[in-house]
This record gives structure tokens, sequence and C-alpha cells, in this order.
């Protein structure tokens, strides 16, 4: 797999999964909707840990930088 994540990108979804795992288990999010956004939150800490994300792969989409 080719690294297609950026830095920026991969602490935006950090930060996005760290707040709906704070949501859910605070109880601001509940049931079926909880459980789809902490499935959410931990694809998104998952793509982040390894810099690949297979959406963007479909869709052409790089946000590293390029090396010179």
């Amino acid at each position: 797999m080719k690294k297609n994540m950026g830095g920026l990108d991969r602490i935006v979804r950090l930060v996005i999964a760290a707040m709906v795992g704070i949501l859910y288990f605070t109880d601001v999010v509940q049931g079926t909707l909880g459980y789809v956004l902490l499935a959410l939150a931990g694809i998104f800490v998952l793509t982040s840990f390894i810099s690949f994300c297979p959406l963007y792969a479909l869709v052409g989409l790089n946000t590293c930088r390029r090396k010179n």
C-alpha cells in the first residue's frame, strides 16, 4: 500500500475519532447511531496509523507531500 494521507489529514481524523469516542462514552450519542459512529471512528484511527485510505485510492486523491 502506498501512503496517500498527509499529516494534517491524519491529525484531523484522529481528533474526529477522539470527539466521537468522548460523545459515545458520555452517553451523548447512543444506540445504533452510536455504534455506527464508533465504527467510523475506529476506521479513522486505523487509516490514520497506516497513512492509507482505501476511499482516497478509489477516487485518486492523495494528500501526501510530493518528494522532489
